[in-house]
């Protein structure tokens, strides 16, 4: 990965509708080393960067599309994204992560696009 990132990155991506945004909750280490990243997602899309950073200034005004993804390396290196911003991720942006670690446990190899349903 040419970027490296860590929990709390909110990251930005683009799309010919505009731009999104994730936020990056957790890496962990996986199966033979390779981590496993752990993202959300939020359903608003902005016209350029600038509309976006300024929403992150109050995050409690954006919604969710997806509390928690979890991808393989290689998805995470398929999704093209870049970083805004890193603030510490809270507990409550972890519950759905816990009910992951509790429920479910699989790792996507599809990007975060494509998970999300976006193109």
């Amino acid at each position: 990965m040419a970027q490296p990132f860590f929990a709390g990155d909110d990251l930005i991506f683009q799309l010919e509708s505009g731009f999104g945004l994730l936020r990056v909750l957790k890496v962990e280490e996986g199966e033979g080393r390779i981590p496993v990243w752990h993202l959300m997602a939020y359903e608003e899309l902005f016209p350029d960067v600038e509309t976006a950073e300024a929403a992150l200034q109050r995050p409690e005004t954006l919604h969710l599309r997806k509390a928690h993804m979890a991808l393989t390396d290689r998805a995470f290196e398929r999704t093209p994204a870049a970083r805004l911003g890193n603030w510490p991720v809270t507990e409550e942006e972890l519950s759905a992560y816990k009910d992951w670690v509790e429920n479910d446990g699989t790792v996507s190899d599809r990007s975060a696009l494509l998970v999300l349903g976006l193109r």
